[in-house]
């Protein structure tokens, strides 16, 4: 029987709020965006308006894939689950070859292609966010069971960290296995395997963190006036882009640490440039977007009328709620140096992308749902 999965919906049978969500982070960082790149443009490539062009240009492709996406049904993306995710392997091992990977910053993280650079692990994160959607949802009561409950998830993990730890991406890794531990856990995992899991990582990842430029951030971020000048300069720059902000910030454009003091303004630390240009109101806004975007995710989780649905929109609810709150923990210094970028706002085409493509996901499944807002029952 052939499946016709696309489906033409009013546009009011959607989660509008998620989607005003999206569309408001995305335009608000498109003006972020130039405002923290457009003096560091203009000396590099002679256009301030070099980035807030690309930056544009994503954000209108995104919103197109998020009008498409929304109108396929989100069962197709259960067929493709495990394609996705092979063609996402192949691109993290493309991305290790010279000549094909593009490094900057001392990783390999893009493929070059024409006009674009393509981060093959964004994409890894929402694919494996489907296989296991895919993969739970088949399994059932199975995921209790050791053998075949964790143990498979654990290899599929374990390939992909590799992949992401000879770019070198601690960031994405810990991104993957926080989401895949937390679907595991919502599915039914038992906590005790979940545990054993972490307490078997937790050497490796130690290790990892005592060795190499991971050790630097990590000191930097234990004591960053032992390096003012060197490892503690960029969060230091940070902290001094949103003390001076404020409670209302020195204005849109006025900020003075993203004039080459505030390393990766534009992209990891952007949240710093709206802290000093926007004060504590701004920072306050943008984290009360990113909360409704995630709790409404959340609620269509639990309204989803069945199991590969739910399994779908929170692994992707999570993707979001983990990344805005390291970004915005590493911005306030609350969490070691990650190469994480704040979600729909930092510069970068292939994290807008996929993240309003992950939007228009949930959009498809919030069509006809009825989202009850959370009452307490009487007596609580």
């Amino acid at each position: 029987m052939k499946l016709n999965f696309i489906n033409i919906k009013k546009l009011e049978e959607y989660d509008l709020i998620i989607m005003l969500m999206a569309i408001a982070l995305t335009c608000f960082g498109v003006v972020m965006v130039y405002s923290a790149s457009s003096v560091m443009a203009d000396k590099r490539f002679s256009d301030g308006f070099f980035f807030l062009k690309r930056q544009g240009l994503f954000a209108i492709m995104g919103f197109a894939v998020m009008l498409v996406v929304m109108r396929i049904d989100y069962h197709l993306w259960r067929r493709l689950a495990v394609p996705a995710l092979l063609l996402c392997l192949a691109l993290l091992i493309l991305v290790l070859i010279p000549g094909i990977g593009g490094k900057a910053g001392g990783s390999s993280r893009w493929l070059k292609l024409p006009g674009f650079n393509l981060q093959p692990s964004e994409m890894a994160k929402l694919a494996l966010i489907m296989y296991m959607a895919y993969s739970l949802d088949k399994k059932a009561d199975k995921v209790k069971q050791f053998a075949s409950g964790i143990v498979p998830y654990m290899i599929v993990l374990a390939v992909l960290i590799g992949c992401l730890a000879l770019q070198p991406d601690l960031g994405g890794a810990l991104t993957l296995v926080a989401v895949a531990f937390i679907m595991l856990f919502a599915a039914g995992t038992r906590l005790s395997h979940i545990l054993s899991m972490v307490l078997l990582a937790l050497p490796l990842l130690m290790y990892k963190l005592s060795r190499g430029y991971h050790k630097g951030r990590m000191d930097a971020w234990a004591d960053p006036w032992s390096d003012p000048g060197g490892k503690g300069f960029q969060i230091i720059q940070s902290w001094l882009a949103l003390g001076t902000g404020g409670v209302f910030g020195n204005g849109l454009g006025e900020g003075k640490q993203k004039l080459f003091y505030l390393p990766e303004a534009h992209t990891d630390f952007i949240l710093a440039v709206i802290g000093e240009e926007l004060g504590f109101i701004g920072v306050a806004l943008v984290t009360a977007m990113f909360f409704l975007l995630v709790q409404r995710a959340m609620r269509i989780a639990v309204a989803a009328p069945d199991n590969f649905g739910r399994y779908l929109a929170l692994g992707i609810a999570v993707r979001f709620g983990i990344e805005a709150t390291v970004n915005m923990g590493v911005v306030t210094g609350l969490f070691p140096t990650k190469g994480l970028a704040l979600p729909f706002v930092s510069y970068g085409g292939s994290s807008l992308l996929i993240s309003l493509f992950a939007v228009g996901i949930l959009l498809n499944i919030s069509s006809g749902l009825k989202i009850e807002p959370i009452r307490l029952k009487e007596g609580q």
